[in-house]
């Protein structure tokens, strides 16, 4: 209970320093950034135009990205940045794009560090030509040693255990913690931190997550397998939302709970389909990420003292309260 009330807090400090930052705008009325975003905020920044990259390891169709990517551009389209966003699931192509940056010579560099060690001569070359970095989504145990200004995201293994401690009180006893890509330090943290907090068993599955029919006959190929299976977790949205045919399929009673939401995977909690999902707001990191640059070139701010990351999860959703983000997650924000 205190560690929710510590992310809260956290978060509601940066919020309300990035609504100050806002209110300095020279001119009212949302406005759409470059990249076709609208933004969010009241007005767009009167500081010089800055070049902001935003490199992520993002898989192509993965929805969860657009969440990243509209906060991104929102603040962006406030600050008065040209923001250039790229990705690549392939941490050697990642650190290329990072290094493409570097030569691009742009003022600041946020980037998801699911390989920290693919991303560790791509950040050092970055602060040694003076480009400020900034971590979000992934790499939160990684970034100090980076050599990163600032982190913005969820602490995973904590949420693992959070999550795990839910399953206990929903009385589970033996969860499937499904991984989507094998080796990604985000993803295999939640799992670990799951197996940590549960009191029940907790089996690890490895599925490609880039190819959604091989997912859905791997998951209903375990579920069939072991009938003692009664949770199955999911770590994104869409493998949710396709964990729940395989529970069907197999004709299992299995429940399905994940991390990460989508307008669907909200419908799916309403529904009952799915059981509870933890969101780490996604938007929130994406616009942290490039507000907390333009904080730093223009005031010297940044999140954290150096030290700690900004939390932005984990927050749970339920059918007692999903009613509450359902518009935002229509909107593209939650």
């Amino acid at each position: 209970m205190h560690r929710h009330h510590r992310v809260a807090a956290l978060t509601a400090t940066v919020l309300t320093g990035t609504l100050l930052a806002a209110g300095c705008s020279s001119d009212s009325g949302g406005k759409k950034s470059e990249e076709g975003g609208d933004s969010t905020a009241a007005g767009r920044a009167d500081t010089p135009r800055m070049t902001v990259a935003m490199v992520t390891h993002a898989s192509p169709g993965d929805t969860f990205w657009d969440l990243i990517r509209k906060g991104a551009q929102a603040a962006a389209a406030k600050d008065n940045i040209k923001l250039v966003y790229s990705a690549d699931p392939n941490a050697g192509n990642q650190a290329n794009l990072v290094q493409n940056a570097i030569d691009q010579k742009v003022d600041g560099i946020a980037l998801t560090a699911a390989k920290p060690d693919a991303m560790k001569d791509a950040v050092a070359k970055a602060t040694a030509a003076g480009i400020p970095v900034v971590g979000f989504n992934s790499g939160v145990d990684d970034w100090k040693e980076l050599g990163m200004l600032e982190y913005f995201g969820q602490d995973e293994n904590i949420a693992g255990q959070a999550f795990g401690e839910r399953l206990d009180q929903a009385g589970a006893e033996h969860a499937l913690c499904v991984i989507q890509e094998q080796g990604q330090v985000a993803l295999e943290a939640r799992c670990a931190g799951l197996k940590k907090g549960f009191g029940g068993t907790t089996d690890i599955l490895y599925v490609n997550g880039t190819d959604m029919p091989s997912v859905k006959a791997t998951i209903t190929a375990k579920l069939k397998q072991d009938s003692s299976i009664d949770r199955v977790v999911t770590l994104g949205a869409p493998i949710a939302l396709t964990a729940v045919q395989s529970v069907s399929d197999a004709s299992s009673e299995a429940k399905v709970a994940t991390f990460d939401l989508n307008e669907d995977l909200v419908r799916a909690v309403k529904d009952g389909d799915v059981e509870f999902a933890v969101d780490q707001q996604p938007y929130l990191q994406g616009y942290l990420a490039v507000d907390g640059l333009w904080l730093y070139r223009n005031n010297g701010n940044f999140s954290g003292g150096g030290t700690a990351p900004v939390l932005t999860g984990p927050a749970f959703i339920t059918e007692e309260n999903v009613d509450d983000v359902a518009e935002f997650a229509a909107k593209g924000t939650r």
